[in-house]
């Protein structure tokens, strides 16, 4: 059982963070990768992913076993301001650190017997078996989550809208009381089914909770007590989609495809940009969709600053119930169902 202790100041700390973190999102999809769980959301990712993959798993598998620990060090918090800041926060990892940690995870892969020899090469220091690592990592992201952005972060925004009218309705508390429900909230204490037993005291630090597309089941969380605190938690994928051609929905039939598109990735709410990058279309384009799906009382649209923000109405969510809503993931060549 994993166990957040919060204090008043930890839940006036709590913040959302703005958008997926490329190295947890890299991470833990190699997890997602070597189970067979999540058939419907993963299958297809699974198999295209393999295909496009040449080494990188082999180096990647001694540092991230399918159970059970994983490096503290693979996810810096850089990995939220994208992959080149993130590699290079990992390749800053302190030697001590490096050494610490690796010597945790070989503890834990082998109960302290011999452990792979890509392991004991980055302990030892020295750039070339970090420039492999990072190589590896590189070209996993590139064969593994690159092609699928697009839709990873449409998911993780869907969520942070969710979690953000949680908290402007009720404040820390309703947003720890609307996460997955593997989390329960018992005030003050956040709790998890976990691994193993753990109590995590907050001490005033705040906590950053970060959705993520390939986290699945259970949360997680860095394992240095003295790190910034950061629990990552599944958003949610929704019932098993059911698979269509383009346009064949009644929804689009009803509205059109691109329109009915721009209804779907309104979803919990999103600005104008960010409908333009779940549906691949223009700003401009997304901002006269969603004028049109006002004007029909679809949608609603409140402007706070420079920026304006779309959710849907009663009408809106009993159309978008009714209307065969699918999942689309979107790969290089385009848009392929999950």
């Amino acid at each position: 059982m994993l166990r957040i202790h919060f204090t008043a100041d930890d839940l006036a700390g709590v913040r959302i963070a703005a958008r997926p973190d490329v190295l947890w999102e890299t991470i833990l999809s190699f997890h997602r990768l070597r189970d067979r769980r999540g058939p419907v959301v993963f299958g297809g990712w699974r198999t295209e992913t393999r295909a496009r993959l040449g080494g990188e798993a082999r180096l990647l598998a001694a540092l991230v076993p399918s159970r059970g620990y994983f490096p503290d060090f693979l996810t810096p918090a850089e990995g939220l301001q994208g992959l080149d800041d993130g590699l290079q926060a990992l390749r800053a990892t302190p030697a001590g650190r490096l050494r610490s940690e690796l010597s945790l995870l070989a503890a834990d892969r082998t109960g302290g017997r011999t452990v792979p020899h890509s392991l004991r090469a980055l302990a030892d220091g020295g750039s070339e078996p970090f420039d492999r690592l990072l190589g590896a990592l590189r070209g996993y992201h590139r064969a593994a989550v690159e092609p699928y952005w697009p839709h990873i972060r449409a998911r993780v925004e869907a969520d942070r809208a969710r979690r953000g009218r949680a908290l402007l309705d009720g404040g820390a508390e309703e947003l720890l009381g609307s996460l997955p429900p593997m989390l329960s909230w018992r005030a003050p204490v956040l709790e998890a089914a976990y691994p193993v037993d753990r109590d995590v005291h907050l001490d005033g630090r705040g906590l950053l909770l970060q959705p993520s597309y390939f986290c699945r089941g259970t949360p997680v969380m860095l394992r240095d007590p003295a790190l910034p605190p950061v629990l990552v938690y599944p958003v949610t994928h929704g019932e098993a989609p059911t698979v269509r051609p383009p346009g064949a929905s009644s929804l689009a039939k009803l509205v059109g495809q691109t329109r009915a598109e721009v209804l779907q990735a309104i979803g919990d709410g999103g600005t104008t940009s960010e409908l333009a990058r779940r549906t691949g279309v223009s700003a401009a384009s997304a901002s006269q969709h969603a004028g049109v799906l006002r004007e029909a009382g679809l949608i609603a649209t409140l402007r706070h600053g420079g920026a304006v923000l779309h959710t849907l109405t009663p009408l809106g969510a009993a159309l978008l119930g009714g209307g065969g809503a699918q999942e689309r993931c979107y790969a290089r060549n385009g848009p392929v169902t999950s």
